[in-house]
Formats: structure tokens, C-alpha cells, sequence
């Protein structure tokens, strides 16, 4: 739960997470929890196919992406995290109308950050693969964070899904969650 202070009285507030998918593939489909054999079967013939987002990925995505969501588990249980799974699910901070750009046939599912653990969740600001990668001297760069920590970090930043809508200042374009724990997600699965 967030506060905002507005004059001599404390305004509580909830976030909220959304996860953007496709309406014909589901939600919460991760390549991680495939076979090394699957994951390049089906990241291939999303390449070959073209036109999504993750088409335009490079070959060695799935080596890098396992690096760093590794990265992100050893960090994160670091910081006193308690993941029940290997690999998160991916989730934004509050809605990023531009992800839905990313599919054919846009679809989200909305969980109230309260209805996590936080020893279930943690965050980047920015996706995972820019915020561990990208080369400058911005302090979020390269740091996974707890509930408290990013509460603390929006306060100074602000939302990117705001201030960086087009993309123009940087590869954040939003905040994004990590859910280590799959029981709340199978909660909303419909």
C-alpha cells in the first residue's frame, strides 16, 4: 500500500499490476519454463512469423534471458526474498497502454499488488532486460528492488510509462514486476 501525502491528512493507495498477452496464446505463457529445445522451437516460429514484438528479438534472447532472470532470483533472494519458482512471471506497475502494441490481439489481467507476499515480488524500474544491460549512469540501472524500495523510487521518478511514453529518454517504459510465486496468478486465470 502506498500513502500520498496531501496536506495534514494521509491518502492510502494500492497499485496495481498488470500482465499483457495475447488473446489467442493466454496468459502467462513463459518460454523459461519450457525445454531448452521448446523455448528456441517456439521463439524461432515467433521470429518466422514476424509480426509481434518479440519477433524482432535477437538470436541469443533466450541465453540472455535466462542469465538474467537468474540474476534477478539471486538478487532478489539477496534482498530477503523467498521465490517459490525459478523464473518469474512478468507483470507492469501500474497500466503501460504501450505494451499493447506488442500483440495481435491485446488482452490484460489486473491483481492488486497487495494480494502479493514480498517475499514474492520484486521489481526493475524498466523491463529486466534494459535495466540489467543498459550502459549509463542512471541509479536504477542494474538493481532489483522490493515493494518499499520501488514505492521510494516512484516518489523520486515518478512512473516512465508517464514521463517516457514515446521512448525518447531512455529504454524505461515502465516498471516492471516480477511474481516468483504462481499461486496468487492461478487465482485469475480464467
Amino acid at each position: 500500500m502506498a500513502s500520498v501525502n496531501k496536506g495534514k491528512r494521509m491518502i492510502m493507495m494500492t497499485y496495481h499490476l498488470y500482465h499483457y498477452y495475447d488473446e489467442d496464446i493466454g496468459p502467462f505463457r513463459s518460454l523459461s519454463l519450457l525445454s531448452e529445445e521448446k523455448a528456441h522451437r517456439v521463439f524461432n516460429r515467433i521470429r518466422l512469423e514476424g509480426n509481434t514484438f518479440a519477433s524482432r528479438r535477437s538470436n541469443d534472447y533466450m541465453a540472455i534471458r535466462k542469465e538474467l532472470e537468474a540474476l534477478a532470483h539471486d538478487q532478489f533472494i539477496s534482498k530477503g526474498g523467498k521465490p517459490k519458482s525459478i523464473f518469474p512471471n512478468y507483470m507492469t506497475l501500474e497500466t503501460c497502454d504501450w505494451l499493447k502494441t506488442w500483440y495481435k490481439k491485446p488482452k490484460s489481467i489486473v491483481i492488486p499488488w497487495d494480494e502479493f507476499n514480498d517475499d514474492s515480488i520484486s521489481f526493475t524500474y524498466g523491463d529486466l532486460f534494459p535495466t540489467m544491460r543498459y550502459q549509463d549512469d542512471k541509479p536504477y540501472r542494474k538493481k532489483i528492488y522490493t515493494r518499499n524500495e520501488i514505492a521510494e523510487l516512484i516518489k523520486k521518478f515518478g512512473f516512465p510509462q508517464i514521463w517516457n511514453m514515446d521512448g525518447n529518454k531512455g529504454p524505461e517504459r515502465y516498471i516492471e514486476a516480477q511474481i516468483w510465486d504462481e499461486e496468487i496468478i492461478a487465482r485469475y486465470i480464467h
